[in-house]
């Protein structure tokens, strides 16, 4: 018997077992409807995430460019009128 041969009796087979079982069809349907499904709602939240990343990466970009152009006073001026030392607390007075 050929390849050819027995996968058409094969297929046959299945075919006739689907004719008496319609509940198998269904069964068979549904799983694929079911993967076709599941395919199309991963490969649509693919297409979101990857948008969402975009306009992520996009804010982050600006956010940089903002940041960039902040001016930083030098760290002379940051401390003020306390360029000299502080002046040091009294000590305590000794009580005899």
């Amino acid at each position: 018997m050929s390849p050819i041969q027995s996968s058409g009796q094969v297929a046959l087979s299945f075919f006739d077992t689907m004719k008496a079982q319609p509940l198998a069809l269904a069964l068979v349907v549904m799983n694929f409807a079911l993967i076709g499904f599941v395919y199309f709602q991963s490969s649509q939240f693919n297409t979101q995430r990857k948008d969402n990343i975009a306009l992520f990466i996009e804010i982050q970009k600006e956010v940089q460019k903002l940041l960039s152009q902040c001016i930083v006073p030098p760290p002379s001026s940051l401390r003020g009128d306390l360029q000299d030392d502080p002046p040091l607390p009294r000590p305590r007075p000794r009580i005899e």
